[in-house]
């Protein structure tokens, strides 16, 4: 083969393994929120950030709450469902309407937990334990109805 027709098929093969169009990102395909620009709301019992929708209305809504250690809820309940991931961090749940320590559960990263609505529970961060940082996905109105018994 002369070097002509070998710089030919050379460039015929490089001409194959072109992409046809450039590759451009598309912002209008997806949505990305970096850490640093997540809306935290900061308490002194907790943080939260709120993913996509409104707790406060009907629909949908997905929230971010950072437990401070050594914060937890009192006994409660919704009107509806919510699921809940654990993040980082350990959770600690407790059931009924009695806020007894001795009975929750720690729940680490990776944890999955499914709140049915009516169910009496608490949660937060154990002190000396760090905080914790949980996902909820919802349906809102999301109240919480006081349910402790002293």
């Amino acid at each position: 083969m002369t070097l002509s027709k070998l710089a030919i098929t050379a460039a015929v093969f490089m001409c194959c393994l072109a992409p046809v169009g450039s590759a451009e990102w598309d912002p209008s395909a997806i949505k990305i929120t970096p850490p640093d620009k997540i809306p935290w709301v900061k308490t002194a019992n907790n943080d939260s950030a709120i993913l996509a929708g409104d707790p406060n209305k009907e629909g949908l809504y997905v929230e971010l709450i950072r437990w401070h250690a050594g914060h937890n809820s009192r006994p409660h309940f919704h009107p509806h469902d919510r699921y809940i991931y654990v993040i980082s961090g350990t959770w600690w749940v407790g059931t009924g309407n009695v806020y007894d320590h001795s009975i929750e559960k720690p729940l680490g990263p990776g944890s999955y937990v499914v709140h049915p609505a009516g169910g009496v529970h608490w949660d937060g961060a154990r002190e000396g334990q760090g905080d914790c940082v949980i996902e909820i996905v919802g349906m809102g109105p999301a109240t919480a109805t006081p349910a402790e018994k002293k």
